[in-house]
């Protein structure tokens, strides 16, 4: 039984931490009044969300070829240096 005293001063603080946060988060603290909450929602629902200004480029897959180095796409300025082996 001695063994698990070393257990005890982590108890105490987690009891002691759980006590805090329980007072903490007691009811009354910082409490809004509910008309103002519903105000602050409305407005909230009623604002204008901002629109993308461009739509995404289309994404095109490469082929899936099994090989681990895939060829260069033509325009790349490296399609003569590197090859797969």
């Amino acid at each position: 039984m001695e063994i698990l005293l070393w257990l005890v001063p982590s108890a105490v603080v987690a009891v002691l931490a759980m006590l805090w946060v329980a007072w903490l988060g007691r009811e009354g603290r910082g409490e809004v009044d509910r008309e103002q909450q519903i105000e602050r929602l409305t407005r909230a629902m009623e604002k204008e969300l901002p629109t993308s200004r461009q739509p995404r480029p289309v994404r095109t897959q490469d082929r899936s070829t099994g090989i681990a180095v895939r060829p260069t796409r033509a325009g790349d300025a490296s399609a003569g240096r590197r090859r797969a082996s």
